[in-house]
């Protein structure tokens, strides 16, 4: 048995959690570096861990970009980190026919933002009996995030995150209102805040979304101090060659010291 959500949101640390991964798996090596290194952060942390990776990236804006090393292949990857380090794993789906697919593979299911209305998609995650995180729209307020949780509790599944991603503004831009921490938070469920998705600056000419990472840890000290229950980010050894969101990400051997600010901003801000 892998740990659950009630693992990661209620732990004896009182700490956040983290979903931390690359944006894509891109081979069959990398991700295990990867997420060795952030268990080693995180168990001298004290801070509960979730590797996520997608292992099929459906939203792309060019023909031409990366969308995986194959549906099988990938899951076997994510299945293999799990067993290696006992930690749950975290992936996208895009369809129902993809819930059904990576539930066996995956402990946490992650709806896009982009899809977090699909009511048909949230049946679908919601029947595999997986914890279930959905990315806030970019178009929506954090009050409508209400009816996303109804309709998983509608189809049986109470076990649920909400994730913090930013929100449009303008064509080329993105602001979190952390109003929406505690605004989500009282549907009685987690909520994360992405600190590194909510920094891209998506819809350039180019096809490929650009970014903001120097403002990483900004976005995280006030998702924090706010008090969020989780922090999301993505995050590679060499951003500049990730295949895919290489310009949002947060560079590896940053992660340990952005985590030791966080959890200090987070113990102060408990003290209040």
């Amino acid at each position: 048995m892998y740990p659950s959500l009630n693992h990661l949101h209620h732990t004896e640390t009182g700490n956040f959690f983290l979903i931390a991964g690359p944006c894509v798996i891109e081979d069959e090596q990398s991700p295990f570096l990867i997420a060795e290194q952030l268990v080693e952060t995180t168990q001298r942390l004290r801070i509960p861990f979730a590797f996520k990776a997608s292992y099929r990236k459906a939203n792309r804006s060019r023909i031409d970009s990366f969308t995986g090393i194959g549906d099988q292949a990938g899951l076997e990857v994510l299945r293999a980190i799990r067993d290696k380090f006992g930690i749950p794993v975290v992936t996208d789906i895009h369809s129902e026919q993809e819930a059904a697919l990576a539930a066996p593979y995956v402990d946490i299911l992650q709806i896009p933002a982009f899809l977090c209305r699909q009511t048909s998609l949230l049946e679908a995650a919601a029947h595999t009996g997986r914890c279930v995180n959905v990315k806030k729209g970019q178009f929506l307020s954090p009050e409508a995030m209400v009816h996303a949780v109804d309709k998983l509790n509608h189809f049986g599944n109470s076990n649920i995150m909400l994730t913090e991603r930013g929100t449009t503004f303008g064509y080329q831009d993105l602001i979190v209102d952390f109003r929406g921490i505690p605004i989500m938070q009282r549907n009685h469920v987690p909520v994360i805040v992405d600190i590194t998705h909510s920094l891209q600056r998506p819809n350039q000419t180019s096809g490929v979304t650009g970014g903001n990472p120097e403002m990483i840890e900004t976005i995280g000290r006030a998702a924090v101090a706010v008090g969020c229950d989780g922090i999301f980010m993505e995050t590679h050894p060499n951003p500049a060659v990730a295949k895919s969101d290489g310009a949002n990400m947060l560079r590896l051997d940053l992660a340990s010291q952005l985590l030791e600010t966080l959890l200090r901003i987070h113990h102060a801000a408990n003290l209040i």
